[in-house]
């Protein structure tokens, strides 16, 4: 046989698109050619690959080689297709026998000894095989991540020579056995019983627990703004599986590594203030997720707001509204998953608090107008946290902890999954309407507030979801007009600026 046909997957985002990968022995002067819009990385697998047949103790063919990598039209980039350049040449040389070529993907670098290497980007292309119905050979490096996917048929070899044995029927590897449940789930460290006080910050984050709610914090610096939102993860619902690969997904293609005994809990990242948008955001010549995309299905929090660059800011508005963010390059254009919950913080002056007299009222609202108005609509919940007394830090009453916190935020969640399949801050203009009617009574006082306070749209949409977590929390069919008012309460930035101006 002279020509043969192997699949493997090619990487664009989160994307793992299926490349048919034909290699043809001819006659003529010993040559050899792959086209299909090889990058340079995939040029360069000729050596590699002629270096690991030779070495695993086959024969390199001396004909004319050529591998088209199809579809012709698709870049190539990487070392993934160095495996099935490899056994296609050994099939099609009749080195290896092997009838089902149609029902199993090879994806893998090849070291100069035969050895196999891991790639990035694993779990979307086992994801991908698999919908296929596709058995996937892979790297043994690679194993851990394979096995967080459940229904996948993945079996793992070390070397060439050890693959060739399997498809040969000489010796079969065992397939990877999906990782146990238990073994993804491990308790953390932090909790929201070591948080002394701020009771009003501890409702707050509840109410975003429960509804997939935007936060921001402003207080003076010692208030414990990083603090609660660093256990704000310990009391939100734990992901399905389907969101943990989804999230895992990322962080393979990212090329991190995923801690497999977290991979149910939440990611949280917190990127310094002095990021890039690229790094915010994603991108590069060849667009790679950035951490609104690592912080998918979890938390991104950003600790001193204003300090970030207005534009990196602003980059965000349109990802925390559709929950991807798109980067556009002049070879393509790549969507990255970003459903993430902003928790924000923020000194209110530049001095760190607008009272201690260091900072003009001019000084002050230049520091705030960092913040464009825009992006503070899309924040639900804002508060100002005061200064905790002394007497409240050396006390010994014990405080609430995440557990109870949670129960009660799952218990909520539920409610909104039952009633609508979402958390009510994604809940589009339609369904708003139908799940979160409001009394004329409701109607009248929320009209009456959005006039004085000059509330946008937007901002009127959601103080009526923000009402409806607050009623699901009490347990509460109707959405009553205490929760509206607590909802209002809670626009505290849009009232430290109107006072300021």
């Amino acid at each position: 046989m002279s020509l043969a046909q192997v699949y493997t997957r090619e990487q664009i985002g989160i994307e793992a698109i299926e490349v048919r990968v034909e290699v043809y022995l001819g006659s003529g002067l010993p040559n050899f050619n792959i086209v299909g819009l090889p990058e340079t990385s995939v040029k360069e697998a000729k050596d590699r690959v002629r270096s690991a047949i030779e070495n695993s103790h086959f024969i390199f063919p001396n004909q004319r080689i050529v591998v088209n990598l199809a579809p012709a039209d698709l870049p190539k980039e990487g070392g993934r297709y160095d495996l099935a350049i490899a056994v296609g040449i050994l099939i099609a040389s009749g080195q290896l026998k092997f009838a089902n070529l149609a029902q199993v993907e090879l994806l893998a670098e090849l070291g100069l000894d035969g050895q196999l290497r891991p790639i990035r980007g694993v779990i979307p292309s086992v994801m991908a095989a698999n919908k296929a119905n596709r058995l996937v050979y892979l790297s043994a490096e690679n194993q851990g991540e394979a096995a967080l996917i459940d229904t996948a048929r993945v079996k793992c070899a070390h070397s060439l020579q050890q693959l060739w044995h399997d498809l040969s029927g000489q010796q079969e590897l065992d397939l990877v056995t999906p990782l146990p449940i238990e073994q993804k789930i491990t308790p953390t460290s932090v909790d929201f019983s070591e948080v002394k006080g701020q009771p009003m910050a501890k409702r707050v984050l509840e109410i975003a627990a429960a509804g997939g709610h935007n936060v921001l914090f402003s207080g003076p610096p010692g208030t414990g703004k990083s603090m609660l939102a660093q256990r704000f993860p310990t009391i939100l619902p734990q992901m399905s599986t389907q969101q943990a690969l989804e999230t895992a997904a990322v962080y393979s293609v990212s090329g991190k590594p995923i801690d497999a005994s977290k991979w149910l809990q939440r990611p949280f990242r917190s990127p310094h203030h002095t990021c890039s948008a690229v790094a915010l955001v994603g991108g590069s010549s060849k667009p790679k997720p950035g951490e609104i995309s690592l912080a998918h299905n979890g938390v991104l929090f950003l600790d001193e707001l204003p300090e970030f660059e207005r534009k990196v800011i602003d980059s965000l508005r349109e990802p925390m509204e559709t929950g991807k963010v798109t980067i556009s390059r002049a070879a393509q254009q790549v969507d990255f998953p970003a459903r993430f919950q902003l928790i924000a913080a923020l000194n209110p002056s530049p001095t760190g608090h607008y009272s201690d007299k260091r900072a003009t009222p001019d000084q002050v609202m230049r520091y705030l107008a960092r913040i464009s108005g825009p992006f503070i609509d899309r924040i639900d919940l804002q508060i100002e946290l005061p200064r905790i007394p002394s007497a409240q830090l050396l006390s010994s009453q014990a405080e609430e902890d995440s557990a109870t916190i949670r129960a009660r935020v799952i218990a909520a969640w539920q409610k909104q999954q039952q009633r609508q399949g979402k958390v009510n801050a994604l809940l589009s203009v339609q369904e708003l309407q139908t799940h979160c009617a409001l009394t004329a009574l409701c109607r009248d006082y929320l009209g009456a507030a959005s006039e004085r306070f000059k509330l946008s749209p937007r901002s009127h949409q959601r103080i009526i979801k923000v009402a409806r977590t607050i009623a699901d929390l009490a347990g509460e069919r109707e959405i009553s007009q205490a929760c509206i008012k607590e909802a209002l309460s809670y626009r505290a930035f849009e009232r430290m600026v109107a006072t300021l101006g």
